[in-house]
């Protein structure tokens, strides 16, 4: 007995320590999963271009390195590690033009995939080579992975993970070098899916391999679960419906679709098509060349009975040769004529309704179907609060209220919401001239040959003459408060620009024709006889106004050098008057 309770002890003790063991290797596991992308706070480097040629200027606008190279990459704009390019090789670079790490060969950053911005590179990690296979390494030259892979790539959209082949096969580790998804594919995409403030965090893997009757593919959550096998023909997420938890997924099996929800089955794959109305939530089914309606849930709302079925607006129009039935997006009868369409709003005190009867024209209905505005007009948009964008019958905006008061005129060729502000942005292409008004319809500005500026907390026009700033909510400010970390300001004398301090005292003589405020690295853009160059906060001039642009209406310039974009976001400095 007492030999036999030892042994049951000894027993339990190796299952508690193996759940132990367990359980830490899943934590360990999971946090070896978990990666931090890099924030770039400031830019202490820039790319320079000299006759054809690469080098580096720092913020101060000092060349640190030659224009010698064939080109220079600069993966984080704070560290100075600098890839050159030469003659088919690279070594990396220092601020004091120093080589380093130079115990790697052929050094390249990653480059980001699917991403418009001048920060499109890796920023903590770089690629090595060794014996024709490739690693990752961080900056301080630390390996983080051998050179085992045949190929590695940034995975569009995901930032800090990484696309490698190994023997002919692909799969995704982190930056942190953890595998993500086994290498066992050959076909990995993301699905796309975008969420608001997580961007593509929660977006999922499409997998596929190459069989003899073509390829065949499968789903990986975001968290590397496998959640349909490699046997489909095709898969889609539907990215219009933000769940970061759940993804709903359209897949064909031997050319029918389904739905899953997840791993879940939601429709059966037994439809010859299936499509998403994002307005009403609800997919459209194809079944032996006739349609209807199913539910997200996955009940068959319309019979697939019908040869046609368009959604426009709240109603389902379903087409036959017996004619056409409206239903509503329930899937209940609606007694409304056919030439009639309804659609909703973000503000559901208020619908679109849309006559097609007599060509077509606009107006507004409350909830409960009572007409606010008449249907006169050639397109309406809800704007905000009781407010309407509203054409007329030659092509001009405007803006009326749910009691068709007139609050801006409709006599304008564009007339649009500036992003992320309540101001009301018009033009008319006649007179060449630019309108604001306030969330209240009340103009707060007018500019001829005007351009506007949409920053973090203002937003800036201007033409030749004259600078405005407003802030988001259509207030107008002074330049002293939108700069408010500057010492000099600028300010017009007499018909010509000159900078003051923030007491008014004029510091810098008024004698440009236009000028730029001080940007953060202490120069500004001044202009003369048409030309520009730059001035530093001394006034002392750094780039003689000998530049001509064209399609640079303000010049940004560090010291002498100006900077041009191109590409997807990527820019460069010079000082080429070409």
């Amino acid at each position: 007995m007492k030999r036999n309770f030892i042994i049951r002890n000894i027993i339990i003790v190796i299952i508690l320590i193996a759940i132990i063991v367990g359980i830490s290797y899943y934590f360990i596991s999971q946090s070896a999963k978990k990666y931090e992308i890099e924030k770039v706070e400031d830019y202490n480097y820039f790319v320079l271009r000299q006759n054809n040629l690469s080098g580096i200027i720092n913020k101060k606008g000092e060349k640190i390195v030659e224009a010698k190279y064939e080109d220079i990459k600069i993966p984080n704009p704070e560290k100075d590690i600098f890839i050159c390019y030469e003659a088919e090789k690279t070594k990396a670079l220092n601020e004091k033009g120093e080589q380093i790490l130079t115990q790697y060969h052929n050094i390249e950053p990653i480059r980001l995939k699917n991403i418009a911005s001048d920060l499109m590179y890796e920023k903590s990690i770089l690629k090595y080579s060794e014996n024709e296979k490739y690693g990752i390494m961080n900056f301080e030259g630390k390996k983080i992975t051998n050179a085992i892979y045949d190929e590695i790539e940034g995975l569009p959209y995901k930032e800090g993970e990484l696309l490698v082949k190994q023997d002919g096969k692909y799969g995704v580790i982190n930056i942190k070098g953890t595998k993500l998804i086994n290498i066992e594919y050959d076909q990995i995409e993301v699905d796309g899916y975008y969420s608001e403030g997580e961007t593509y965090k929660y977006a999922g893997y499409i997998v596929s391999n190459k069989t003899q009757e073509g390829y065949r593919y499968g789903y990986i959550n975001n968290s590397g679960e496998i959640l349909l096998k490699v046997e489909y023909n095709n898969i889609s997420r539907i990215t219009e419906i933000e769940d970061n938890e759940n993804a709903y997924l359209i897949n064909a099996k031997n050319g029918q679709y389904g739905l899953t929800k997840n791993n879940k089955e939601i429709l059966k794959n037994e439809y010859q098509s299936i499509s998403y109305d994002e307005s009403n939530k609800l997919l459209v089914i194809e079944k032996s060349k006739k349609y209807g309606i199913a539910s997200l849930n996955g009940d068959i709302i319309v019979p697939t009975k019908y040869d046609q079925i368009d959604i426009t607006g709240i109603y389902l129009y379903a087409k036959n040769d017996q004619g056409t039935v409206i239903y509503n997006s329930n899937g209940t009868e609606a007694n409304i004529d056919t030439n009639v369409a309804i659609l909703n709003t973000s503000n559901e005190k208020y619908k679109i309704r849309i006559n097609n009867e007599k060509g077509t024209k606009y107006g507004v209905i409350s909830k409960d179907g009572k007409q606010i505005i008449e249907e006169k007009y050639n397109y309406i948009e809800y704007l905000y609060d009781n407010y309407f964008i509203v054409s007329n019958e030659k092509s001009k905006l405007g803006i009326i209220d749910d009691k068709e008061q007139v609050k801006i005129a409709i006599e304008n060729d564009s007339l649009q919401r500036v992003q992320n502000t309540d101001i009301i942005q018009t033009v008319t292409v006649s007179n060449k001239t630019t309108k604001l008004y306030s969330k209240d319809m009340k103009q707060i500005c007018e500019m001829e040959n005007a351009t506007i500026e949409n920053k973090n907390d203002y937003i800036s026009i201007f033409n030749e003459n004259e600078n405005k700033y407003f802030n988001k909510d259509g207030q107008e400010v002074k330049n002293i408060e939108v700069y408010a970390s500057n010492t000099l300001f600028s300010k017009m004398k007499d018909g010509k620009w000159g900078f003051v301090d923030k007491d008014g005292n004029m510091i810098i003589e008024a004698k440009y024709d236009k000028v730029t405020e001080f940007n953060k690295y202490g120069f500004a853009a001044v202009k003369q006889n048409g030309k520009w160059g730059s001035i530093n906060k001394d006034g002392k001039e750094i780039a003689s106004t000998i530049y001509e642009f064209k399609e640079i209406q303000e010049p940004f310039f560090i010291g002498n050098y100006y900077q041009v974009k191109y590409g997807f976001g990527e820019v460069y400095f010079t000082d080429s008057k070409n």
